[in-house]
């Protein structure tokens, strides 16, 4: 796909951007002031991230788009089963940062799971070239940012768990599913291209290591 900005700015410009994009909204949470307007613009950030992310993918097939869909669309579904029973990840219900909602859940946590999975999965690619270590790693990866953004979601208005406290299972469950979804790209045998893919992992982790650290830590 040539649209832009891959259609005019070079990778390497594109890869400054989403640095100081990122570093923009560190600051932007960090600051009393801007906080809330931040948060407000949570919905957009997560589509501009994905824009970009799917916009430098390589040589899209039509296997491609049915399993990227298939993510989103499993994802989508998994948090409304979760969410609205509690059976999967536990008692938990969603705020305003992700925007609007279908049956309790955010449509864009449906964007939220195939941007992780895909991530994750590219950054297993560069580790091991052996299928069984990328199924381990690609999950194990998700799970590790989940519980960083686990401490920060309720203050973010990203969702928020019965009596403040984070079940097990939230955990278990992640890594389940982070580990079919991987295995649905692996056994599709997707190929994984992306000059963006992995920096876009690093910067939105870092980006909520810091405001962990800032606010659970500092503070």
């Amino acid at each position: 796909m040539d649209l832009f900005p891959k259609n005019i700015l070079p990778t390497k410009e594109v890869k400054k951007f989403i640095l100081v994009f990122y570093t923009i909204g560190v600051l932007g949470f960090l600051i009393p002031w801007t906080n809330s307007f931040f948060t407000t613009i949570t919905p957009f950030a997560l589509l501009l991230s994905t824009y970009l992310l799917l916009l430098y993918h390589e040589n899209y097939e039509r296997k491609d788009i049915l399993v990227f869909s298939a993510i989103a669309f499993l994802g989508f579904f998994i948090e409304v089963a979760g969410v609205n029973t509690g059976v999967i990840f536990g008692r938990y219900f969603y705020g305003d940062a992700f925007g609007f909602k279908w049956f309790n859940t955010p449509l864009l946590i449906a964007l939220n799971w195939l941007f992780l999975t895909y991530t994750a999965f590219a950054i297993a690619q560069k580790i091991s070239k052996r299928g069984i270590l990328q199924l381990l790693i690609a999950p194990s990866l998700m799970l590790f940012y989940d519980i960083i953004l686990e401490q920060l979601a309720p203050k973010m208005d990203m969702w928020s768990w019965q009596n403040s406290v984070v079940p097990l299972q939230n955990y278990v469950a992640w890594w389940i599913i982070g580990f079919l979804f991987a295995g649905l790209i692996k056994i599709c045998k997707i190929e994984i291209k992306n000059h963006i893919a992995i920096l876009l992992f690093i910067c939105q982790l870092l980006f909520f290591i810091v405001l962990f650290v800032f606010f659970k830590v500092i503070k």
